[in-house]
């Protein structure tokens, strides 16, 4: 299998980078490009998906109504990322709230099922699967100060990519539950990370909307924080990829960089699942 190349990455940056080959029924897994894969990162909203797999496990199984309405505790209210906080009627189900976590990655929404689900248990779900350095930690907070948990969610390039392989393959839990979070992650809208480079619709891509490519992915950002993990296919490839980048203590704001170097990752992947070289 072809390597994917990297770009020069900016070394003011805390980067963890792997993908893998995900091709085929499982996936050979084999790794086709890294940079620091088992570096720990803070990874935002991508722990999210640790929630989504807990809310799929459980409606999969008959224990939540997925009719059932959520509950928003004030001490989980929060706003910014997302639109429940914004919406007239927040008497959402648990089955839309899960899809308003994939599309928009919304907080109030987390909040809610994280609510639904206990701490605990989600923060459960990565070693439950044999991830050792990546997790969903804590609520999403307005604040963090110096008493809370350090981050929402952390992980490694590494695992993070595994586990978009398992997903793609079926492995997370069982294939329905894989199967249900990787239908809340294909509305995902924020493509402005690694598949800003993939060129799709950003509002409509569940199908192969641009050069057979199939994309479901799960994105993370704070001010010092850019993180894209998704598995990709296409009509040459397969791949899973995790791709985060931290500059908590530069003196800069370091995006521009972080996004440049992204968006030349996507354009490497896009030319590899397509077969269409990068331009």
């Amino acid at each position: 299998m072809t390597a994917v190349a990297l770009p020069e990455l900016d070394p003011r940056v805390r980067w963890s980078i792997c993908v893998v080959d995900a091709g085929g029924d499982s996936g050979s897994g084999s790794v086709l490009a890294a940079h620091e894969p088992h570096i720990v990162c803070e990874t935002a909203s991508v722990g999210k998906v640790f929630l989504l797999i807990e809310v799929a496990r459980r409606l999969e199984a008959g224990e939540v109504d997925p009719g059932q309405r959520v509950q928003i505790p004030e001490e989980h209210r929060v706003a910014d990322s997302g639109l429940l906080y914004r919406m007239r009627d927040q008497r959402v189900t648990v089955e839309d709230a899960a899809l308003l976590v994939g599309a928009v990655s919304d907080n109030l929404a987390t909040n809610a099922l994280l609510w639904l689900c206990g701490l605990d248990t989600v923060r459960a779900v990565a070693p439950s699967l044999g991830f050792t350095d990546t997790s969903l930690h804590d609520f999403i907070r307005n604040e963090r100060t110096p008493d809370l948990p350090w981050t929402p969610s952390y992980g490694t390039g590494a695992e993070l990519a595994e586990l978009m392989r398992r997903l793609g393959s079926g492995d997370v839990v069982s294939p329905a539950v894989s199967a249900r979070v990787l239908d809340w992650l294909a509305a995902d809208v924020d493509t402005s990370m690694v598949a800003d480079a993939l060129l799709l619709d950003p509002l409509a891509h569940v199908d192969d909307e641009y050069q057979g490519m199939i994309l479901r992915h799960k994105t993370g950002s704070t001010s010092f924080a850019r993180i894209d993990i998704g598995h990709l296919s296409g009509p040459a490839a397969t791949v899973a990829y995790a791709v985060a980048a931290n500059w908590k203590d530069a003196a800069d704001d370091l995006r521009a960089p972080v996004l440049a170097a992204m968006h030349a990752i996507g354009e490497q992947l896009r030319a590899h699942v397509t077969g269409i070289p990068a331009s």
